[in-house]
């Protein structure tokens, strides 16, 4: 029996050794994904001025790349300026929303509404007191159910403004940038 346990251990640990030298031949085998050299074009070319915005600029004059550039540059900093809204930074440059004002103490005046009711129906049955406890404690859960509706209502409706202020912050940069590049002879759309 000794002999038998000891020849299928030896089998055991065989199998698990050989599985382990095929992973790590395999392993070594795989080269690992050099990444690309740093000298070396990237395959996305960096954003413009204009494209980071979202408009998009032609030249009318036969203006050439470079100049165009400078010009987006020039007038992305203008823009910036004349106007105050910082595109990369849309968050800072949009005043905070006012958060509407959402119910408080719905769990107390709907424990107070079931109490109420549950007395007078607990008077009906003849316990006024065990209804009326009864009563308070579905109102209670009732007004706190109701209470974080109305919250979370009120915070999506704050999301949503400001997301419409960011929206229009950058409209607003985008019709400045558009007239100051409109000046130097682009079609800005």
């Amino acid at each position: 029996m000794k002999g038998h346990m000891r020849s299928t251990t030896i089998i055991v640990l065989s199998i698990a050794l050989g599985y382990c030298g095929r992973i790590s031949a395999q392993s070594e085998t795989q080269q690992p994904q050099q990444p690309p050299p740093s000298g070396a074009a990237s395959s996305t070319p960096s954003k413009t001025p204009a494209q980071a915005v979202g408009l998009f600029v032609y030249p009318q004059k036969e203006q050439d790349p470079t100049l165009q550039s400078k010009d987006e540059g020039e007038c992305y900093a203008s823009a910036k300026q004349q106007s105050g809204i910082d595109p990369a930074n849309l968050a800072a440059s949009t005043p905070p929303a006012q958060a509407p004002n959402a119910p408080k103490g719905g769990a107390v005046k709907g424990a107070a509404g079931g109490a109420a009711g549950g007395a007078a129906i607990g008077a009906i049955a003849g316990d006024a007191g065990t209804g009326a406890a009864i009563g308070a404690t579905a109102g209670a859960v009732h007004g706190r159910r109701q209470q974080k509706k109305a919250t979370k209502q009120a915070q999506q409706q704050t999301q949503q403004q400001q997301a419409s202020a960011q929206q229009q912050n950058l409209d607003t940069f985008k019709r400045a940038m558009g007239a100051c590049l409109d000046a130097r002879g682009y079609s800005v759309k």
